[in-house]
């Protein structure tokens, strides 16, 4: 084992608390890191809203809900999603009525951060993703309406492989 022993040379890059100066690289930020997620899979709004759902008895739509929260929260780190407590809002709590519209309203929070963070103009409205729920369930197809233009910002970018983030 080599021991290391305390240098007598002066340290440049520390300041010196005696007399109140800067380290000479104190003041400068370090490279920006940009930011990137991992593109999500684009899918066919019609058949979210009610091809797939009429074929499994409803299934899919829960399958569909978790998926895009994994998905957005793969996307961009920041939103701070929990696909799993949010698939169980939907499975537990779906005959309250009030816990889905608020999970719709958080969904459609998610979808327009997601908007914003790949640099495109926001149109995912929260209010929407909740009461078109009213009418025949549409707010399926408009959130994935809305994830689709966000998939569709990077056109050559697989499902799962990295892109970057505007904002």
């Amino acid at each position: 084992m080599v021991d290391v022993q305390p240098s007598t040379e002066p340290n440049q890059n520390v300041a010196n608390p005696a007399d109140g100066a800067i380290a000479p690289h104190a003041g400068h930020m370090p490279p920006a890191i940009p930011l990137t997620g991992l593109n999500m899979k684009r899918r066919g709004p019609v058949a979210v809203w009610i091809g797939l759902p009429l074929i499994t008895l409803g299934i899919y739509q829960i399958v569909w809900y978790y998926k895009i929260h994994c998905e957005l929260q793969s996307f961009d780190r920041r939103l701070g999603l929990n696909p799993t407590g949010s698939l169980l809002v939907m499975i537990f709590l779906g005959w309250t009525l009030i816990a889905p519209l608020i999970s719709y309203h958080n969904t459609g929070k998610a979808i327009a951060n997601a908007q914003r963070a790949a640099g495109l103009p926001v149109t995912c409205s929260p209010a929407a993703c909740t009461f078109l729920f009213f009418a025949l369930g549409l707010n399926t197809l408009y959130m994935q309406r809305q994830l689709n233009l966000v998939i569709d910002a990077y056109p050559d970018a697989a499902p799962g492989t990295g892109v970057a983030l505007a904002a």
